[in-house]
């Protein structure tokens, strides 16, 4: 079982990523997706999730309208388009897989990636 991230990386306020999360071990399509983040300092902050077939979608406040989370579960691959970058989301980036709709750390997720850095700084 293995979920890798990529994407991450130095960004300027105001800047745009993409983070990849490729699945492999399981059977993608019959698990939620969600990606979490750690900001320097700080607790596991789940950022968004996405249900098994991408109907529904779930994200916290303080990146609606600047985030997207989307999967293709013919590559097994769930993304999170980040836009509108600010300094605040600065942190590693962790991808998650669980068979129930909530999951926000190692422990109560059924499987976790090693997570991927993104810097928003000028």
């Amino acid at each position: 079982v293995q979920l890798v991230e990529s994407g991450g990386g130095l960004v300027q306020p105001g800047g745009s990523l993409r983070l990849s999360c490729a699945a492999s071990g399981f059977t993608f399509s019959a698990y939620y997706m969600s990606w979490v983040r750690q900001a320097p300092g700080k607790g596991l902050e789940r950022v968004s999730t996405i249900n098994l077939d991408g109907t529904f979608r779930w994200i916290v406040a303080s990146v609606k309208g600047r985030f997207t989370i989307s999967r293709d579960n013919a590559k097994n691959t769930v993304y999170l388009q980040m836009n509108s970058l600010k300094s605040e989301d600065t942190g590693l980036y962790y991808c998650a897989a669980s068979r129930k709709p909530f999951c926000d750390n190692e422990y109560n997720c059924d499987n976790w990636g090693q997570g991927t850095q993104v810097t928003v700084s000028s």
